[in-house]
């Protein structure tokens, strides 16, 4: 069980009892859950950590909820690839891609932080569950939802991927399609928020949703045998996923289970939406909200609520942000695919693409030991690749076509 001691601001520094708030009424900065370390450090160790369950909850202590039941019981613990042939490609001796590209039960990271979200939900008794999502997020709750007998709404940018605007009525939720993008979608939830007696997972349950994003970190560290890597890539949206992997790396250390950390954090985002970056290839600690234009949907958030913390955090660690062209997303999907059998969305060809232009500027070297975050399932941005990945060769039902097409004879290989 997690020991919460209160929400507090991440501006001001003013303490709000754990409920379901998100923003201080002093300064309006955003809150976040501040933890009794002392009390965890005492409970926590790696043994009770690998004798727990196969599943984000065997960090129970270090994160947001009551306890014993959680819901979205098998959520996490996702392979920890070691990418040789990428890694030969790109030129480096250690790379691993962290892939949530199988995480349970939505294909995508957001199972992490929906289950958290969900189980502190239900802890502080709400029915009925909602978000505002470009599409993972969305497909996430309504899963959840389901297997917990909640309500759910999800309210999603009208130009959704199909995949994903399927991945959510599967699970029959309350779908609502908000003609703009997934700005517009966040406004109108935020009034809804406001109104009706909902726990909307990233609006007033955010605080405690957004830790479920430390899990990533926490099992890095763990699969590495416990140490952390020099480098990580990140792609970017809101920003809270890279400020939680930054958090998440330092409690480990703050409870006594790793000694050090010294990883450099590295954000990516699509140029076609990317706030973040640029500010930080500009220099500048904010950053100006713009009107996305990208294939990588997942990522499409003008104006990012985590943005100055990403900035922070990247400038903290000592690491650097890039973007790449929608091109460069795809030609990313298809070299993850292609060495190492991985079919990332939208998303993972950003980080693919963002980790190729920093190991060419030599921002990671050779020897670094470096994870790629893959955060979500090809098989929901399909239309992103179609027609970059040709036709199957068409031939007869016979050995001749077959042989042809092929240019094999009867001992040999051959390739068309």
């Amino acid at each position: 069980m997690a020991t919460m001691k209160a929400l507090v601001c991440r501006e001001c520094g003013k303490e709000y009892p754990t409920k379901a708030i998100h923003v201080c009424e002093m300064c309006f900065g955003p809150l976040e859950v501040k933890y009794n370390y002392e009390e965890i450090k005492r409970n926590i160790s790696r043994k009770k950590i690998q004798d727990g369950p196969d599943s984000i909850w065997r960090y129970a202590d270090l994160l947001p909820v009551q306890g014993p039941t959680y819901l979205g019981p098998h959520a996490g613990m996702t392979p920890l690839v070691r990418a040789k042939n990428l890694g030969a490609f790109l030129g480096l001796d250690e790379l691993y891609i962290k892939n949530d590209t199988v995480n349970h039960p939505t294909l995508s990271f957001k199972d992490r932080v929906v289950a958290v979200a969900i189980t502190r939900a239900r802890e502080l008794g709400f029915e009925t569950i909602a978000c505002a999502s470009t599409g993972n997020l969305a497909n996430s709750v309504a899963a959840h939802a389901a297997a917990a007998g909640m309500r759910a709404y999800v309210f999603i940018p009208g130009d959704l991927e199909a995949a994903k605007v399927l991945g959510n009525l599967i699970y029959k939720p309350n779908v609502v399609e908000v003609e703009g993008n997934y700005d517009d979608v966040n406004r109108l939830c935020s009034e809804i928020a406001g109104e009706h007696g909902w726990a909307f997972v990233n609006i007033n349950i955010r605080p405690y949703y957004a830790e479920g994003s430390k899990t990533l970190a926490y099992e890095t560290v763990e699969q590495l045998g416990w140490r952390t890597p020099d480098q990580v890539v990140i792609p970017m949206a809101s920003g809270s996923l890279l400020t939680k992997i930054w958090k998440g790396l330092h409690e480990m250390k703050t409870v006594g289970l790793i000694d050090d950390v010294k990883t450099k954090i590295n954000g990516a985002q699509a140029e076609g939406c990317s706030p973040i970056s640029t500010a930080f290839k500009s220099g500048r600690d904010f950053f100006k909200p713009v009107k996305p234009k990208t294939i990588a949907k997942s990522l499409a958030i003008g104006n990012p609520a985590d943005g100055y913390y990403a900035l922070k955090a990247t400038a903290e660690s000592k690491g650097s942000m890039d973007m790449v062209s929608d091109d460069e997303v795809v030609e990313g999907i298809k070299l993850l695919a292609q060495t190492e059998g991985i079919f990332a969305e939208t998303a993972g060809g950003v980080t693919i693409g963002v980790l190729q232009k920093l190991v060419k500027q030599g921002t990671i070297k050779k020897s670094d030991v470096t994870v790629a975050y893959i955060t979500g399932n090809g098989l929901k941005t399909q239309e992103a690749v179609i027609d970059a990945v040709g036709r199957p060769h068409r031939i007869q039902p016979s050995l001749v076509s077959f042989e042809q097409t092929f240019k094999v004879g009867k001992h040999g290989g051959g390739d068309a």
